[in-house]
């Protein structure tokens, strides 16, 4: 897995300053599952090439876990020899400060335009050959492709799914490494990588300047996000400059305090658990925390979220970064997900889940369970979810329509029941489940909420 970088610029030497990898000298970064090594195989005033050569390791690919899944699950993939997959945080490590637009010795050289060849070689596409040029000729490169056939000694069997790619451009060198971070891992939609909010910032962040306006903006975002439709749906509207998430309120002036008597009902009932370690998971900009900070009660206060902009926006409501010690002390913060084992999630009296789960794929609810039952295991829960059966409420719905375009799923009064006694029995919790929001016959409240409680906590 190769990637190589050359410019004729004169002197072509400072591609060394902007990469930050001195010419003389073989530098290696750690992956996931391998090292990254940076060396130039030329280095004249007249030309420079810089190459990043992955090593990966198959093994590790099937031993080495994040949260609780691997990689891969067989040890024979083609992973290790094709490009793609760990080329983006490759990239990223290797060359991070050309990639962020910084070169402290030569800032000059961040916006000087420089003619640049780059070669990928062993490129899986598994789209339409034709994606090559549809990506990168709008963005003013002109390229060079060769297809590797599947084996050389059977001409009949065809051509593979593995290009060897060569670009040729003139313009700043950070321009060419974001293109290629985001257009690369996105011919390959078998890659390794796990998906979260978090790389809807990136792609924005890498993106700026020119995805926006790309012809094939959207199926960009739609394969750098794993064609998860909610991350997808969001990355688009911010893309286009809409905001991403229209609020609840906007679907009926019933729910325009709907949220604040989620989160007062919440406070009631973690107040009234008696607990003063509390977890806020999946905070968002704070709201919670801040209902939970005015009462002397909560000791320890912690929000998690799996959003870094949502965190930021917290962090920036607190004032953490002028706060004294014992404010901090007393309120902190992380990013996390519910469906990742991690130790920060233990030590709390009470977690609370406030609007969490329909945000999840409903096949990943399970893996949730394990993680805040099961191995977080506070003396009490405090979740609460839409309640389905209410939006025959709204007008505006249609039929089989969710109120919010990140939910996943929605439950009626009676799914909802059942789940919680499936759960309370399976991690010994008792439950109390009640209705949250103005009540209508036959259907009931906007939102349903479910006090949990170890039993002989």
């Amino acid at each position: 897995m190769l990637l190589e970088i050359t410019t004729t610029h004169h002197p072509a030497t400072d591609l060394g300053y902007l990469l930050h990898k001195h010419p003389d000298k073989l530098q290696s970064v750690e992956l996931a599952a391998g090292a990254a090594h940076v060396f130039y195989p030329e280095a004249t005033p007249e030309r420079c090439t810089a190459c990043l050569m992955l090593d990966i390791n198959p093994v590790d690919l099937v031993r080495v876990k994040k949260g609780n899944m691997a990689y891969q699950d067989q040890y024979v993939n083609d992973r290790p020899y094709t490009t793609n997959s760990f080329l983006g945080s490759a990239i990223s490590k290797a060359f991070g400060s050309a990639l962020n637009g910084k070169c402290n010795t030569r800032p000059d050289l961040v916006e000087t335009p420089m003619p640049f060849t780059v070669r990928l070689n062993s490129l899986r596409v598994d789209a339409p050959l034709d994606v090559l040029e549809r990506l990168f000729l709008p963005l003013g490169y002109e390229l060079e492709t060769e297809t590797i056939p599947l084996d050389e000694a059977f001409p009949s069997w065809g051509l593979s799914k593995y290009v060897n790619l060569t670009l040729h451009k003139t313009c700043p060198l950070q321009e060419v490494l974001t293109q290629v971070y985001v257009l690369i891992p996105v011919l390959d939609n078998s890659r390794h990588s796990f998906v979260s909010q978090q790389d809807i910032d990136q792609l924005l962040q890498k993106g700026k300047g020119w995805l926006e306006n790309h012809p094939e903006r959207d199926w960009i975002s739609r394969r750098f996000l794993r064609n998860i439709r909610s991350l997808t749906s969001e990355a688009i509207l911010r893309l286009a400059g809409e905001e991403a998430l229209a609020p609840e309120a906007e679907i009926s002036p019933v729910q325009e305090n709907l949220h604040q008597q989620r989160l007062n009902r919440a406070f009631d009932r973690l107040k009234g658990s008696g607990a003063q370690r509390v977890l806020d998971v999946g905070c968002g900009e704070g709201k919670l925390l801040r209902l939970l900070l005015k009462d002397g009660q909560f000791t320890k206060i912690t929000g998690m979220d799996v959003s870094f902009g949502e965190l930021q926006k917290a962090k920036e409501n607190f004032h953490l970064d002028e706060a004294s010690p014992a404010f901090k002390e007393r309120l902190s913060l992380f990013q996390g997900s519910v469906t990742y084992l991690d130790e920060r999630l233990l030590g709390y009296d009470a977690l609370a889940l406030v609007e969490v789960i329909e945000h999840l794929d409903e096949e990943r609810l399970p893996t949730m369970e394990q993680v805040i039952f099961g191995y977080a295991s506070p003396s009490t829960v405090v979740l609460s979810t839409p309640n389905a059966d209410y939006n025959v409420v709204f007008d505006r719905m249609a039929p089989e329509a969710f109120r919010h375009q990140d939910h996943r799923f929605e439950w009626t009064r009676s799914q909802f029941s059942q789940w919680c006694a499936q759960v309370s029995e399976k991690y010994g919790y008792e439950v109390q489940i009640e209705s949250v929001g103005p009540e209508e016959p036959a259907v009931g409240a906007p939102s349903q909420l479910a006090t949990f409680k170890k039993k002989n906590a």
